[in-house]
């Protein structure tokens, strides 16, 4: 069984910010990117960021949150945050921890898997 779990979320103040973790556990060879996605309501879904595993990590922004948000991750841990500061009512919605992961029990069943948290919701309060 292989997941990902999403914290943080929560309500703030137009102006605040908050802090998104996601840990993926389980059967898990090797992470090659995570990153997040949000869906505001009667909105398609749309992506946040991403960040590659390897090296430094490359990243990613959607225009509308360049220079308010930013991806990290702990590859140790199979965990990406994102830190979100001067949130604006815009970005109320679930976010969407995604990973793109090679999963198996053994070398035989290994398999490019695209990996989805349950969301965790932000609103942002005028």
């Amino acid at each position: 069984q292989v997941q990902l779990v999403e914290s943080g979320g929560g309500l703030v103040q137009a102006g605040g910010s908050l802090r998104l973790s996601c840990a993926a556990s389980g059967s898990i060879f090797r992470i090659n990117a995570m990153g997040w996605y949000r869906q505001a309501p009667g909105k398609q879904r749309e992506l946040v960021a991403t960040i590659t595993s390897s090296g430094s990590g490359s990243t990613n922004y959607a225009d509308s949150v360049k220079g308010r948000f930013t991806i990290s991750r702990d590859n140790a841990k199979n965990t990406v945050y994102l830190q979100m500061n001067s949130l604006t009512p815009e970005d109320t919605a679930v976010y969407y921890c995604n990973a793109k992961a090679i999963v198996g029990e053994r070398v035989g069943d290994y398999r490019l898997r695209e990996l989805w948290g349950q969301g965790t919701l932000v609103t942002v309060s005028s």
